[in-house]
């Protein structure tokens, strides 16, 4: 028996590069996946020849904006349309601007908190009512260590991430008694595998000083973690936070 068998999991940023390694790996571990995005399905076709190789029966996707409101709930609705119940959340939507506080505007700020945040609030609002009607099941965030460190002109971001850790750590304990889970999971610098040769001699070498294992992770590395909290196998693991990050630090 595979890790997810049996398991329904929505993976929203879906299409990122984490989203594209959990959308292969769940499914080969036994996994019905309903993957969303705000870009489209067309620009990444080994995505979409999934359904082809899984069937619908294991395999959706939907193009949504996760910082809208009726979007999600739309979303959420098509999940059970399509597959009936929901047992894992894996939740990998961000937006970010690089700017300290006196350049960054107002609006820079709210569409960093918007994307960052509250599509965090959103999608975790609405799937956890299904996941309750379903059971229970597992919740996992995707957080940043820029939620942790300090990194120069990564205010609006590192505030956004740094917030889903309590907001994780009260959804955990506010809904423990219906059978949910929630983590925080919180990855160091990861590449998709295509992106690995693109890394130049100086990339490697700032990673290589603040990073004990001396290299940037994978998408697959980060996801082996989002695997395990997703699975039967973390049923005593709540409210806590992971890191995944080769052991970097400031």
């Amino acid at each position: 028996m595979s890790m997810l068998d049996n398991k329904v999991v929505l993976i929203t940023g879906g299409l990122g590069a984490l989203g594209r390694s959990a959308a292969r790996m769940f499914l080969a571990r036994g996994a019905a996946v309903f993957l969303c995005d705000r870009a489209s399905l067309a620009a990444f076709p080994e995505i979409g020849a999934l359904e082809a190789q899984y069937g619908d029966k294991r395999f959706a996707f939907m193009q949504a904006d996760l910082c809208d409101e009726r979007q999600v709930m739309d979303v959420v609705a098509e999940v059970e349309r399509r597959f009936g119940r929901l047992n894992g959340t894996y939740h990998n939507v961000f937006a970010n601007v690089w700017k300290p506080a006196l350049e960054i505007t107002l609006t820079e700020w709210e569409d960093t908190i918007r994307g960052t945040l509250t599509s965090t609030f959103l999608v975790n609002k609405y799937a956890l009512a299904l996941m309750i009607r379903s059971g229970g099941g597992s919740i996992v965030n995707t957080s940043s260590i820029l939620g942790e460190i300090v990194s120069e002109g990564c205010l609006a971001y590192g505030a956004g991430k740094a917030a889903i850790h309590q907001f994780t750590k009260v959804l955990a304990a506010d809904y423990a008694s219906n059978g949910i889970r929630a983590n925080v999971l919180v990855p160091g610098d990861f590449r998709a595998k295509e992106d690995f040769a693109r890394q130049s001699e100086k990339e490697k070498e700032a990673i290589r000083s603040r990073t004990w294992l001396g290299r940037s992770g994978s998408a697959d590395e980060i996801n082996e973690m989002a695997a395990f909290l997703l699975s039967d196998a973390s049923s005593y693991i709540t409210g806590s936070i992971y890191k995944v990050d080769g052991g970097f630090h400031a």
